[in-house]
């Protein structure tokens, strides 16, 4: 078993429940700012929401980071303004991207278990560590989608505006993150 880059760069209070009290709440930060991030990109602008899903796992392991997507979940729910163009409510959870929440909880529990394996510390284990979560991302996100509009449907506004932007916000986190545990090792 490894050690999480965050626990790595916390060694000493690692297990401290203020630093990961800290951690999940930064994390929510985090993704609601990442929610209102849109990069021009054709055919249809992204949000760089699944990057930082994929990094918290990857950097937090799989208990803090599944914990960080919840209490952002939670947040969303009570009302605050942490979704997609300051969304907030239920009715966001039950919506057209209630899969891709759901898969964001998901992936965050994969990406932070293979980092706890030894994924991410080079190129190759990070790709595939990012691509299972993004994957799982899809993969909720079109089950649920499909089952409101129908597969065909699903999959034109659901999946295909989205394959050139993730393989190039997968490919980011495949690099910072192995350039990150270099860092850290110095």
């Amino acid at each position: 078993m490894y050690t999480t880059l965050a626990a790595t760069l916390w060694a000493r209070t690692a297990t401290s429940r203020i630093h990961q009290v800290a951690l999940v709440l930064l994390g929510t930060v985090l993704l609601a700012v990442s929610a209102q991030i849109q990069v021009p990109f054709i055919p249809v602008p992204m949000t760089m929401q699944t990057f930082v899903v994929l990094m918290i796992g990857a950097t937090c392991g799989w208990r803090l980071g599944g914990a960080t997507m919840v209490a952002y979940l939670a947040e969303g729910a009570v009302g605050l303004p942490v979704f997609a163009k300051f969304g907030a409510g239920v009715a966001v959870l039950v919506g057209p991207t209630a899969g891709y929440l759901a898969g964001f909880v998901l992936a965050a529990l994969v990406t932070g278990y293979l980092s706890e394996r030894g994924f991410g510390r080079n190129l190759a284990s990070a790709a595939v560590s990012f691509i299972a979560g993004t994957v799982i991302i899809f993969a909720c996100g079109l089950a649920y989608l499909t089952s409101l509009i129908g597969i065909e449907a699903a999959i034109t506004h659901g999946l295909l505006p989205f394959i050139y932007s993730e393989p190039t916000k997968v490919a980011l986190a495949t690099l910072l993150l192995p350039g990150c545990w270099k860092l850290v090792r110095r």
